[in-house]
């Protein structure tokens, strides 16, 4: 091998290159706080539990739309027994009412770009001291 130099290098510099990531965020990355989220504190119970609620809202609100068009069904019934409207802007902003407060806060923390205002028309924000 006349370049072996040549070759060490460049799988060096490959392997800094690839797991540059991994070590960046082992020596400098720090974990955000998580945001404080504006609640209507008029509302106390939510449809489903809140650690439900936090790891599977988008899940919900995805089923809720596709039984709502495709099968016309608008009442959802909670574990509870409580029974809610199957509707993003008319059961779920009633609590969350200031999206930018609520919605954004946590979508930006998280880096996702939900869909939902691609449909929906976004509500008007609604000031109750938050």
């Amino acid at each position: 091998m006349y370049d072996a130099g040549k070759v060490i290098a460049g799988i060096v510099i490959f392997l800094a290159l690839i797991t540059f990531p991994i070590w960046f965020n082992a020596v400098a990355g720090e974990e955000a706080d998580a945001p404080d989220l504006a609640i209507d504190p008029q509302y106390t119970q939510c449809v489903e539990s809140t650690e439900y609620m936090k790891r599977n809202h988008m899940d919900l609100l995805n089923e809720w739309r596709d039984i709502v068009v495709r099968e016309g069904q608008r009442t959802f019934i909670a574990p509870d027994g409580n029974e809610y409207e199957m509707s993003l802007t008319n059961t779920c902003m009633k609590c969350h009412s200031n999206r930018a407060e609520f919605c954004q806060k946590c979508h930006n923390y998280m880096a996702v770009a939900p869909y939902c205002w691609d449909c929906h028309l976004e509500p008007e924000e609604v000031n109750r001291g938050n």
